[in-house]
């Protein structure tokens, strides 16, 4: 099995709930506000379906129909590469991978190749709550996964193959719960406190990197 190559180099913070729990939001923010990066599982799939001559791109759209991200080694190989480019480019060295892992195959492979978190966000929803939260980003959105149907079976693979990851977590003492059913602003805060709680020399780090290069 390959070391680890960045455990003492990168922070890495998996942010995880349903569709429509506000991961992309509130990753977004946090972004901004410190200075870290944002990867986006689903965007970064998005983006491989539309390269010319992907390996991946029909597989890529057929997952998105199940609502799955597919194998471990693609998932894990693109969100990799992701990570070095925004690291080699930016300076980047905390990470916010939101909406992975997704799978406990996916926990596996990415700890023993890139490295295991820091902490595992867990932003908790109910299903009504999230459903009404896509299908009215389905208004303004071409999503091909904001409709009903999909929207169904997303919630089934969240429940079968998600939740699992996430109590595998808890047992490590790693999930930090945010109740997600409140007005964004109030989630971010309650988010932010527990950032400057656990992280905050690392997260101070990456402010200070960007105030030098202004």
């Amino acid at each position: 099995m390959p070391t680890p190559r960045n455990t003492s180099k990168w922070t890495i913070i998996f942010v995880l709930g349903g569709p429509g729990a506000g991961k992309g939001t509130h990753c977004s923010r946090l972004a901004a506000s410190y200075s870290i990066g944002h990867l986006s599982m689903g965007d970064i799939l998005r983006e491989e379906q539309e390269k010319p001559g992907s390996k991946w791109g029909e597989l890529i759209r057929q997952n998105i129909l199940e609502g799955v991200i597919g194998p471990p080694e693609m998932a894990v190989s693109l969100l990799e590469a992701a990570m070095t480019e925004q690291h080699e480019k930016e300076g980047v060295s905390v990470f916010l991978l939101d909406g992975f892992p997704r799978r406990i195959e996916h926990v596996e492979l990415f700890e023993s190749t890139i490295g295991p978190p820091a902490i595992v966000l867990f932003l908790d929803c109910p299903e009504d709550v999230m459903q009404d939260r896509l299908l009215k980003r389905a208004e303004m959105s071409r999503r091909v996964d904001d409709n009903i149907a999909i929207i169904r079976k997303r919630f089934k693979t969240f429940t079968q193959t998600t939740m699992p990851v996430i109590e595998h977590f808890r047992t490590q003492d790693k999930v930090v719960q945010m109740d997600a059913t409140k007005v964004v602003d109030a989630v971010y805060r309650d988010i932010q406190v527990m950032m400057e709680e656990k992280l905050g020399n690392v997260l101070r780090i990456g402010q200070e990197r960007d105030e030098q290069l202004d």
